[in-house]
């Protein structure tokens, strides 16, 4: 068999949140990172999973202006995309996500590291360069140890230390490796309304697997967009909005309403159109709310999941056509995603302004957040989808 030089492609991500019409192309990326989750997920209902759709969608958005033939159909097609160049509105999305206002919640980073010598066209690395402020650098991956630590370094530097390595040498070939396409996401959202630690105390949740632990449970009384929706099979699930600092990103926790309904019934039915709906019948209520402290990281394989989802030429040796990237014909031979979050009390630093609002003689509902629980993080103007976990066990 004939060996090809290989392009291999990470998408890493670090979160720490101290912790219709038509669709916007956040949401349409975001869809298909949320599809890529929902496969994962079917393999691992009892496991604690995070994703970052837009991380996903993003790397695919760096590969497509290299794309010809079926290869850049089936990309066009997983993301929803329109033929004649998504890139106006890429770039649009990118500036409006690293805008000066979300720099200290939103850091995102795009990087490309070629092997020395291999030629890339210049029509790829300016897409590249003005959709997503891609960096390229040079490298020698004939040392594959000397590259992968290169590489990890630029990581561990882009995700403020909480990704120390994604990638070790030996998923570079020392005489195939052309590429190595990176995006990176951190983000540290600070809670609008933020949980005293005083208010933190061990409680019992139960666990996918139907076990009961203690663990760290978050508490504050406190006015919350809260609403309940239904599946299309009729499942009734809650989803509680909490806001970050500054109202453009908040995360989302959905909990299924009958404690027998397990989170795999309400997982798939999840969409950003789904997302969209909620934000319309949720409504601000003062409640008492519960949920755990929790530390979730996965490292998730792509190809299989974009596999599924007919994104398949790409990886093929023989079918793979990214002759607008370069003369040499190249393939993806590794598409990795590695995410980490971190909710906890300090979510915010905001002054408490909310006291006066609590003095209410009626006794609040209580929610508590004691089962298995799915969340995202939404930059809530374009719809992205930053961040999305399934948390069997916090």
């Amino acid at each position: 068999m004939k060996h090809l030089p290989l392009l291999c492609l990470y998408a890493l991500v670090s979160v720490y949140g101290v912790q219709s019409q038509a669709p916007t192309y956040g949401e349409r990326g975001s869809d298909l990172g949320i599809q890529v989750f929902q496969q994962v997920v079917r393999s691992k209902p009892l496991e604690n999973v995070v994703l970052s759709p837009h991380g996903v969608a993003s790397i695919l958005g760096m590969l497509l202006p290299g794309a010809q033939g079926e290869t850049r159909k089936q990309l066009l097609s997983g993301l929803r995309y329109k033929k004649n160049g998504p890139y106006r509105m890429l770039r649009k999305l990118h500036k409006t996500l690293t805008a000066k206002s979300n720099q200290d919640v939103v850091l995102i980073a795009n990087a490309m590291f070629r092997q020395k010598g291999f030629s890339m066209k210049d029509s790829f690395l300016e897409a590249n360069r003005a959709n997503f402020q891609c960096e390229a650098r040079g490298l020698d991956f004939s040392d594959a140890q000397a590259a992968a630590d290169e590489i990890n370094e630029w990581v561990n530097n882009k995700t403020k230390g909480h990704i120390p390595s994604l990638i070790k040498a030996d998923m570079l070939d020392p005489a195939l490796t052309r590429l190595v396409a990176l995006n990176s996401i951190y983000f540290k959202g600070l809670w609008k309304s933020r949980f005293q630690p005083e208010d933190t105390k061990m409680r019992a949740f139960t666990a996918g697997d139907g076990n009961v632990y203690k663990v760290s449970m978050m508490s504050q009384l406190s006015v919350f967009n809260i609403g309940v929706a239904t599946t299309p099979q009729g499942l009734k699930y809650k989803v509680i909005e909490l806001p970050y600092h500054g109202n453009t990103v908040s995360m989302l926790i959905v909990l299924p309403s009958d404690e027998d309904t397990p989170l795999s019934r309400v997982v798939p039915h999840i969409s950003t159109a789904t997302v969209h709906s909620w934000t319309k019948m949720m409504h601000s209520r003062k409640v008492r709310l519960l949920i755990p402290k929790f530390t979730a990281d996965a490292e998730v394989d792509l190809e299989a999941p974009l596999a599924a989802l007919g994104i398949t030429d790409m990886f093929s040796e023989d079918k793979a056509d990214f002759s607008h990237l370069s003369t040499e014909p190249v393939h993806v031979s590794k598409a990795l995603q590695k995410a980490k979050v971190i909710v906890n009390e300090d979510g915010t630093k905001a002054a408490a302004a909310t006291t006066a609002v609590l003095l209410t003689r009626s006794s609040p509902p209580w929610v508590s957040v004691d089962r298995p629980f799915l969340f995202l993080i939404r930059h809530n103007p374009t719809g992205t989808i930053l961040f999305m976990g399934q948390m069997n066990r916090p």
